[in-house]
């Protein structure tokens, strides 16, 4: 028609050039004057470039000519008066301005958004219509004529960038998604539209952006917030582009179109990185929530069946899992965005198995195996996730401080060694409910076994024995930390044991009787005053004695059953250590330096308080033989009234009844011990008759060898003929005694001169104008002044008499 392209407007020149006989169709030739009409009627008044005046009458005279023509069919392709007046109209509206001035081209397919439609369906035929992902072979000419209509379209290079990066993405996504070279372009294409988006503000162009840019953000989103359901070996490829394309969507959304973003410090905010760390969080979230429910069915599947694991443990496993597949397939992907996508993810997975461990943990009241294998696989998943965070942060500027940090420990080890410490306490607070309640019931009775212990001792240490197996046993992971606390507590138990079992059985001191008042002796026969002071001197006892006397527990055999049982104990101990450590050294949780030390495995409380109640006990028992037990054949009896007639033989058939019975019950490891105490109370007990028995007792110069042979015929049952105990033990227990008798056989004068020597070095120049009267220190002593004073009371002579009544006014009886 000779005209440029920009001043023609097609559909009217079609219209003007083709008449009805130019179509073999009827029907088709109506179809193709509709559409050209259709095209006028979108172009110049649905569309306009410019907006059109509601009184515009070119405007209310096109649409009479298109409805008409709806109904009847113009004759086109002649000049006749209807087309004149189509053409009138359709430039007056094509080439209207708002000055008035006139126009060089037609605006008639420049109006938005019919224009871009237009050019998307002009990009549309660059594919081959046999192969919808692929380009015609004569893309590069045909997009060269195609970039001719930008002029009538009113489009440009920018116009044209956005469009074709729609097509291109489009055709990617109606195509099934899996031609990734149409994705590839469409991301390369999105490059050039983001530096496009920084050189313009037109508001035309914005909104365009806006729209196209949403769609494919929200496509794009749609897949990446669950990227872990989108994504297999199959299609991991399209991964990295379909990032990009969200993320630089995102990137245009929010810094070029976005009036918030330009408003706030473009510093603040990286929309890349926040746009990946959602993706990673939002995914993984997702991931773990299907986790759960596949592990919560893998449970009640397996429900029936021995040794089915706990949800939580099983979901440890899978988390485990889903994290190194996170670390090895996806991290590397998003890393490009997020230099710690690989820290966020787990960070992501540790908070969520997190909320449920402490849902877990804080209805745990007890030691289950459920509860150690969920902890123990938790304790695990923490530690494999904090390493992949550690290894992923390894170059950051913090050194993964950040990531930890959002990494509250589980603190499972700590919450298992609780649960540890609370099975350790029932246990202990058990076993000493029961040491109370048996030692109550504890007879002692030394034929309960052919040992000679007591039921009790060896029940506890059996109870000892299994807790500590039962310890062992438990499938926790710190056996070497926690023991100490076990140790402890066992020993402080046995400890306990030890203290209740010598309790209540006298003590040295209880028995030994309170000295009487000092007296000398009434020169003459003894016969008449002997009954009559008989009685008061055995009153003289401790009052504590009675408390003894009727008590079935503490005699000479139940009390040596006691010692047995406590020797048990401690001799037992050895061997529960060696055990401590032959179940540490099979626990999976010892190392080498648990071995190392002692620390921990030993019982360090129960040894020195059986070896303290052992020497208590044998001490009691040697005391109570001699002066409760025997006391009626030496306290009240030895020595009392005429010698001849009261000599030791008695003492020593109780002494000997009694030894019997200590060496057919005692353990042999303890029986010396027991017997030495025995002849030490029998020493003791001797020399308090000599020098401290009343005034039932007088003793002469003569008396002497009587004296020295009983002490030799006590000594003799105790050594037994080489049988009983060793010499030198006799020697060191008896030379006090050796020592003391020489006094007996001492002239009167030389012990009265002897003691006042002693007296005045004792007291010095003070005791010059009278004699202080000495102290009883009970220590027994030829040089030791109160010794000598009661060998002189004790004198059967008038000599020594006289110098008492002179020195003291002693009363010749109490």
């Amino acid at each position: 028609v000779g005209r440029r392209n920009e001043s023609m407007i097609l559909p009217l020149e079609l219209l003007q050039q083709f008449k009805a006989s130019d179509f073999t169709d009827p029907g088709e030739y109506e179809v193709w004057q509709k559409r050209n009409l259709r095209m006028l009627e979108a172009g110049l008044l649905l569309h306009p470039h410019m907006p059109l005046e509601k009184a515009n009458t070119a405007a209310q005279r096109l649409r009479q000519i298109i409805q008409a023509a709806l109904d009847r069919p113009i004759e086109t392709g002649r000049n006749n008066e209807s087309m004149q007046v189509l053409r009138t109209t359709v430039m007056t509206l094509a080439n209207r301005t708002s000055d008035g001035a006139l126009l060089e081209s037609s605006h008639w397919a420049d109006g938005f958004p019919l224009n871009l439609r237009l050019y998307e369906m002009l990009l549309e035929a660059c594919f081959d219509i046999n192969d919808e992902t692929s380009f015609v072979e004569e893309v590069d000419e045909l997009m060269e004529l195609i970039k001719k209509t930008w002029g009538i379209l009113g489009l440009n290079q920018m116009l044209h960038n956005l469009c074709f990066t729609w097509v291109l993405f489009n055709r990617f996504v109606a195509t099934g998604q899996i031609e990734n070279d149409l994705l590839c372009a469409a991301d390369s294409q999105l490059a050039d539209v983001a530096k496009d988006a920084k050189m313009t503000k037109d508001p035309v162009y914005a909104k365009m952006l806006s729209s196209t840019l949403t769609a494919m953000l929200g496509w794009a989103e749609k897949r990446l917030l669950a990227y872990h359901e989108t994504f297999d070996s199959g299609n991991i490829d399209s991964m990295q582009t379909i990032v990009s394309i969200g993320v630089v969507s995102a990137k245009i959304l929010v810094e070029d179109i976005s009036n918030e973003y330009r408003r706030r410090r473009k510093n603040e905010v990286d929309v890349a990185l926040s746009r990946i760390d959602t993706y990673i969080r939002s995914s993984l979230r997702t991931a773990f929530a299907q986790r759960m429910e596949k592990a919560d069915s893998s449970r009640r599947a397996s429900r029936n069946q021995l040794n089915s694991l706990p949800v939580l443990a099983i979901l440890a496993k899978d988390v485990g899992e889903l994290a190194i597949q996170e670390k090895d397939t996806f991290s590397p992907i998003l890393k490009r965005w997020h230099p710690f996508a690989a820290g966020v993810a787990v960070a992501t997975l540790h908070a969520c198995y997190g909320n449920e461990l402490k849902q877990l943990v804080s209805g745990i009241t007890e030691l289950t195996p459920d509860a150690v294998q969920i902890l123990r696989a938790a304790d695990k998943l923490e530690k494999d996730l904090v390493q992949i965070a550690v290894e992923d942060s390894v170059d950051s500027d913090d050194g993964g401080k950040a990531i930890i940090r959002e990494m509250p420990p589980y603190e499972a080890e700590g919450v298992i060694a609780n649960l540890v410490k609370a099975w350790i306490k029932t246990r202990i607070d058990r076993l000493k409910e029961w040491v109370d309640r048996n030692l109550q019931q504890e007879v002692w009775n030394p034929r309960a076994n052919q040992e000679g212990f007591a039921p009790s001792a060896v029940e506890v240490l059996r109870i000892v024995d299994e807790t500590l197996e039962a310890f062992f046993e438990l499938p926790i992971p710190m056996h070497p930390a926690i023991l100490p606390d076990l140790v402890v507590g066992l020993d402080k138990c046995l400890q306990y044991y030890a203290t209740k079992a010598k309790s209540g059985c006298g003590s040295k001191n209880m028995y030994i009787p309170t000295m009487p008042a000092l007296t000398r002796c009434t020169i003459g026969s003894t016969f008449q005053w002997k009954k009559k002071e008989k009685s008061t001197t055995s009153q003289k006892r401790n009052p504590q004695v009675a408390t003894v006397n009727g008590d079935s527990s503490i005699g000479v055999p139940q009390l040596c059953v006691r010692i047995n049982s406590l020797h048990k104990i401690r001799t037992e101990l050895e061997v529960l250590e060696k055990r401590i450590i032959t179940l540490l050294r099979n626990s999976e949780s010892a190392h080498v330096e648990d071995f190392s030390n002692g620390l921990g495995k030993k019982f360090e409380l129960t040894p020195p308080t059986c070896i303290e109640a052992v020497q208590q006990l044998s001490e009691g028992l040697a005391y109570k033989i001699v002066f409760h037990d025997s006391s009626h054949v030496l306290w009240d009896s030895l020595y009392a009234g005429d010698l001849s007639t009261s000599r030791i033989e008695p003492f020593l058939q109780e002494l000997e009844r009694n030894l019997t019975i200590v060496a057919d019950t005692v353990n042999e490891r303890v029986r010396t011990r027991i017997i030495a105490d025995i002849m030490r109370a029998s020493f003791d007990g001797f020399l308090l008759v000599l020098l401290a028995g009343g005034p039932t007792r007088a003793f002469s110069r003569q008396d002497s060898p009587i004296i020295e042979d009983d002490f030799k015929a006590l000594k003799d049952l105790f050594w037994a003929n080489g049988d009983g105990l060793p010499e030198d033990i006799i020697d060191k227990f008896s030379a006090t005694v050796r020592d003391v008798l020489p006094l007996f056989r001492t002239d009167t004068e030389s012990l009265i001169e002897r003691f006042r020597r002693l007296t005045l070095e004792a007291y010095g120049s003070s005791a010059k104008a009278r004699l202080p009267l000495p102290a009883t220190s009970g220590q027994w002593s030829p040089t030791e002044p109160n010794t000598l004073l009661r060998v002189l009371c004790y004198r059967n002579d008038e000599a020594a008499s006289k110098f008492l009544k002179k020195t003291y006014n002693l009363p010749k009886k109490l």
